[in-house]
Order: C-alpha cells, then sequence, then structure tokens
C-alpha cells in the first residue's frame, strides 16, 4: 500500500513551521511542547540554569524570549552549533542517547535528562523482528521520512506521511487506531517521535522499528 506517498509532496522547510500542535509534553516529567516532529524547550528569560527532560529521538528547537544568537554545546552527544540554527540548516538538533547529558546554552547551562519512550501500547523490534512481523501478520506499515528518502529506497508495502506532517494528517490513520502500526524511518528517531504522537492520540499498537531502514538494508533484507 503506497496511496498516502503522493499526498504529502510539500517542500519540507515550509512543514517544519506549519503544522499544528500534537499534545503539549502531557507527561509531567517531559519538558517543552511537540509541534510538527519538534520538541520545543522553552528558554526563560535571565535564568542561567536549564534542565530539561525529553525521550530519545526527539528532534529539540528552543523557545527564546531573549533574541539572539546562543553556542549550544552538548559534549557527550556531539553537539556543538549555534541556536536558533543558520539559516538554510535544519532548525533542530537531533537527541540520540540516552541518558544525562550536561550542556551550555551561551551564558547559560544545565543538564538535558534523555529517556527512552516506554508507554502502555508501544514496543520496540528489531529488523528481523519487524520482518517476520510482516511475514506472519499484516500491520500497517508507515514510512514517517521524507518523500526524497521514500523514492530512494523503502520497505515493500509502507506508506508515506512525513513525521513533520504526521500530526495534521491523523485522521488518514483513524481506522487503524486499534490495530497494529509498524513505524520506521532511518534510523529510529524520527519513528520515535511518530510513535509518541499516535500515542498521545489514542492510539493503541504502536510498534517501531528500532534502528530504522539503516539496519533492515544491513541485515540484507529487501527494499524497492
Amino acid at each position: 500500500m503506497r496511496f498516502l506517498k503522493n499526498l504529502f509532496v510539500i517542500p519540507m522547510t515550509f512543514l517544519l513551521f506549519s503544522c499544528s500542535t500534537q499534545g503539549s509534553a502531557e507527561d509531567m516529567n517531559i519538558s517543552g511542547r511537540l509541534e510538527g516532529g519538534l520538541r520545543f524547550l522553552p528558554v526563560e528569560k535571565g535564568n542561567t540554569n536549564l534542565d530539561y527532560t525529553v525521550y530519545r529521538g526527539d528532534y529539540i528547537v528552543f523557545d527564546f524570549i531573549e533574541m539572539g544568537e546562543y553556542e549550544l554545546e552538548i559534549p557527550s552527544l556531539d553537539i556543538d552549533t549555534i541556536m536558533p540554527r543558520p539559516e538554510g540548516e535544519k532548525p533542530y538538533v537531533k537527541i540520540k542517547e540516552t541518558g544525562e547529558h550536561s550542556f551550555t546554552l551561551g551564558q547559560k547551562s544545565g543538564t538535558i535528562t534523555v529517556l527512552s519512550l516506554a508507554e502502555p501500547n508501544y514496543r520496540e523490534i528489531s529488523a528481523q523482528e519487524a520482518a517476520d512481523l510482516l511475514a506472519n501478520t499484516d500491520p500497517f506499515l508507515l514510512d514517517v521520512r521524507t518523500s526524497g528518502e521514500y523514492d530512494e529506497a523503502h520497505i515493500s508495502g509502507s506508506n508515506l506521511i512525513p513525521v513533520q506532517i504526521l500530526s495534521e494528517n491523523l485522521e488518514l490513520l483513524e481506522k487503524y487506531k486499534n490495530e497494529d502500526i509498524l513505524i520506521y524511518c532511518r534510523s529510529g528517531n524520527r519513528s520515535t517521535v511518530a510513535s509518541k504522537i499516535l500515542l498521545d492520540a489514542g492510539f493503541t499498537n504502536i510498534i517501531n522499528l528500532r534502528y530504522g531502514i539503516t539496519d533492515w538494508i544491513k541485515k540484507d533484507l529487501p527494499v524497492e
């Protein structure tokens, strides 16, 4: 099934800022708000000590009250960049690893605690487990990458809805709300964000391909 693909050929620079909010960090311990596939973290004026808790796979953007450019350093994640990101670059930084990560943002500092997504109705599986699942059952297979990535290679039978526009197109998945939905991206980060969006919307059987299509291809599993 690929019928969703052609609905979403939209410039990605527009998508990053036009999506409606899905959830607002309803989890009490998770910082900021999730919007358009990005997690926005507040930066309070005058507060020099910043501590956040996010999920592994989150794409974080900082909500600045004080305008300007700030150097962001997260040494344990090999992140050293300017926020807001320079024009023409992706506006976010990707959080790939769980744990506690010290960071500085301009003159501010703090800790980003990164958690694995662990909720009822959610599980992560390996590439081989996903292949076995697809061979023996019929989950709805959701690709949340970009249209260009999908065209390069995708798992047979997958449906494309980029994570940036998933929140505003949940009605397309409504009939699968109580069925298995297997989600994948390139490496397992965007699919984690997409999983959270669907769980917050009441979907009941979400399965995440932990290391994405990259691991699928490494295991010599077939793509189109």
